[in-house]
């Protein structure tokens, strides 16, 4: 028994390691083999693009729904260093303004409840955030409005009134 003791604990400490690795860089993988792939597909870098209507051929992330239209903004707040002003549209039936950092983590959601909604973001930074403020805890990362859009019809309206969606470098 003992002489299967040392390699069982070499085995299990081996787990651990690889488990604690896994949880340490998966994350950040994943978010950046995503932003990748959106930017092949011609997501901007500080700019919404507007997704087209969720089918199996034109997904880019694993189960988007169906039913929402999507918008898209990549930042890196390396290339926008004052922050960048967010501004969802605003839309009559459900829509959300998500806040998505390099490692997967939602760090801010809105919902629009009919209304416009507008957040200076900032880059990483000691201290709280001001009222209409967010401070992202990575440089890069994933802003997302969503809208339901359930029908063509719906689909058709969300795009129209996303062209009021805004994600800009703050300029001075």
């Amino acid at each position: 028994m003992r002489k299967w003791l040392a390699p069982a604990m070499t085995g299990l400490a081996l787990a651990i390691i690889a488990h604690i690795a896994v949880l340490h860089y998966a994350p950040r993988m994943i978010m950046d083999r995503a932003m990748e792939r959106l930017s092949e597909r011609g997501t901007a870098l500080h700019a919404f693009s507007r997704s087209l209507r969720t089918t199996p051929q034109t997904q880019t992330v694993v189960r988007p729904s169906p039913d929402l239209a999507y918008s898209i903004c990549l930042f890196d707040m390396r290339q926008a260093p004052q922050g960048l002003r967010v501004r969802m549209a605003p839309y009559a039936n459900y829509a959300s303004l998500s806040f998505f950092d390099a490692e997967t983590n939602n760090f801010l959601t809105l919902r629009g409840d009919g209304e416009a909604r507008e957040v200076l973001l900032l880059p990483p930074q000691d201290g709280a955030a001001a009222a209409g403020t967010a401070i992202a805890p990575t440089e890069r990362g994933i802003i997302l409005v969503r809208r339901l859009a359930p029908s063509a019809e719906e689909f058709a309206a969300a795009a129209e009134v996303s062209e009021g969606d805004d994600c800009e470098p703050v300029r001075n």
